[in-house]
């Protein structure tokens, strides 16, 4: 019998007899259906109180060095240890960001500059430093920043500048007064407030309700062409800005969207997830919705905040795969989320991190700390530890889509999953009209000639697997129905 697919997740539409899924959780999009979505294993140690914030960059010998930010500290990973060493200038506290904000960083060159509206514009070298200092130049404290070309551009700077975006001078990140070395600021008229900037050679401008593409210009009148790529679009959350390969992603008033280079923004939620996130979604914790990057697997990860989500933790995690065009969700809390490089640790540095919890990581996890340098995605869990997804598989749960017997009644004798997962459990649910709710019954475990045998008489019905947590899987495509018309109405 024919494969009912897990097909793509579209929660805001109808499954029945569609060619859509309603439901998987703990999940990745596949080709083949999907994969298991993992649990984070911490790799640093706590940081004194909460994250809100952290960034790797690159040294000029090619390690890696991370920093992290709370509410008033600025810490540096110490890559033997796995501690965090306190950075903030002076020793001291830092006034810190608002309750609906988070520090930023970029790395211009050897220096990390770190940001966030309430303190002076931190920098820290990487080839001298012991501690975070202002920026020379006197730029202005914003919320938000980013590199485009060769200059630092700041946004989301503090009242009354709230329309303004000001770029450092070239290759200078100590010149901040207009007219100098081409440093200069621009008040956008319209729009509304700055929220921020994607980098690199060319800027995109986010602000409330447009979209701007920020040009560097040599040699003309203007240092930078500011040009509107779109009107009644903008950037809802600030920190669900993703810089990704070759495209922009983020979350606007209208939903999820991507933007390539050259093109206008595309909805990627539409009719997807958009209006179901929008309903889950705790809109009054926009710090909390977090973009970040997973360029090595060709996909987006948005954590949130739900609104029955325990307070200062995300506790959903978005995927949208962008070569595939699919989504997923998963269940994971946390503090912060954001993509990060792994610097190396030998095993006896290891077992320094994880102590007696060694034999709980994978041996994938060793060879991923010990190898990776590209940038995966990565989170801090309640415990304000650093951690990447590349634990034991979370407990995974996919429903087909809703079928029915073209208005007549079917009997369901069971369904075969077809997954690789060595220990799978069924279920069926059942209702006999459209406006009833689903009712599931009783799981069963796969016997052993791959089968979750049942005997429900219904009118609609959908298949259920789950796979229990830690199973060691790949793929999940579908299930074969053992069903048949009965021919009563």
């Amino acid at each position: 019998m024919a494969v009912l697919s897990f097909s793509e997740y579209r929660p805001d539409v109808s499954d029945y007899q569609g060619i859509y899924s309603a439901n998987v959780l703990n999940v990745v999009p596949r080709g083949d259906g999907y994969g298991p979505f993992f649990s984070q294993v911490p790799y640093s140690q706590a940081m004194a109180s909460a994250c809100r914030g952290f960034f790797y960059a690159k040294k000029n010998d090619g390690t890696v060095s991370i920093f992290a930010g709370t509410a008033t500290k600025l810490y540096n990973l110490n890559n033997t240890t796995a501690a965090w060493t306190d950075v903030s200038k002076g020793a001291g506290t830092y006034t810190g960001p608002s309750v609906t904000a988070n520090w930023r960083f970029v790395q211009f060159n050897n220096f990390v500059i770190a940001t966030q509206k309430n303190d002076p514009v931190q920098v820290f070298d990487l080839t001298s430093s012991t501690a975070f200092a202002d920026l020379g130049g006197s730029p202005p404290q914003a919320d938000y920043i980013a590199v485009v070309n060769r200059f630092i551009v700041l946004t989301g700077i503090a009242s009354p500048n709230v329309y303004r975006i000001q770029w450092s001078g070239l290759n200078a990140t100590t010149t901040w007064t207009s007219g100098t070395n081409q440093s200069d600021f621009q008040d956008l008229a319209d729009g509304g407030f700055v929220r921020g900037v994607a980098g690199g050679e060319f800027g995109t401008i986010f602000q409330d309700t447009a979209i701007r593409r920020l040009t560097y210009s040599p040699g003309s009148p203007y240092i930078f062409g500011i040009t509107r790529i779109a009107q009644d679009d903008g950037l809802v959350g600030p920190y669900s800005l993703i810089s990704a390969s070759d495209r922009i992603l983020w979350y606007s008033p209208q939903g999820f969207k991507m933007l390539l280079p050259g093109g206008y923004p595309a909805p990627i939620g539409r009719e997807k997830i958009d209006r179901t996130f929008l309903a889950d979604w705790d809109s009054a914790n926009t710090q909390l919705l977090i973009g970040a990057a997973d360029p090595r697997g060709g996909r987006a990860y948005w954590a949130y905040k739900s609104a029955n989500g325990a307070s200062g933790l995300f506790d959903k995690v978005l995927v949208y795969d962008w070569v595939l065009e699919r989504w997923s969700i998963a269940m994971l809390s946390g503090e912060y989320l954001a993509s990060l490089s792994q610097p190396g640790l030998t095993l006896e540095q290891v077992d320094s991190v994880y102590g007696s919890d060694i034999d709980t990581v994978s041996l994938s996890s060793f060879d991923s700390i010990t190898t990776s340098s590209l940038a995966v995605p990565a989170t801090v869990n309640s415990d304000h530890k650093v951690g990447f997804l590349n634990g034991p598989a979370l407990e995974a749960r996919l429903d087909t889509p809703e079928q029915g017997g073209n208005g007549k009644r079917i009997r369901v004798r069971g369904f075969r999953p077809v997954s690789d997962a060595p220990t799978i459990y069924g279920s069926l649910s059942t209702r006999d009209t459209a406006q009833a709710t689903p009712s599931y019954g009783s799981e069963v475990l796969v016997n052993s000639v791959g089968v979750c045998p049942f005997n429900a008489d219904t009118r609609y019905s959908r298949g259920r697997i789950r796979i229990p947590a830690s199973t060691s899987w790949t793929f999940a495509a579908g299930v074969e129905p053992d069903a048949v018309e009965t021919g009563r109405t």
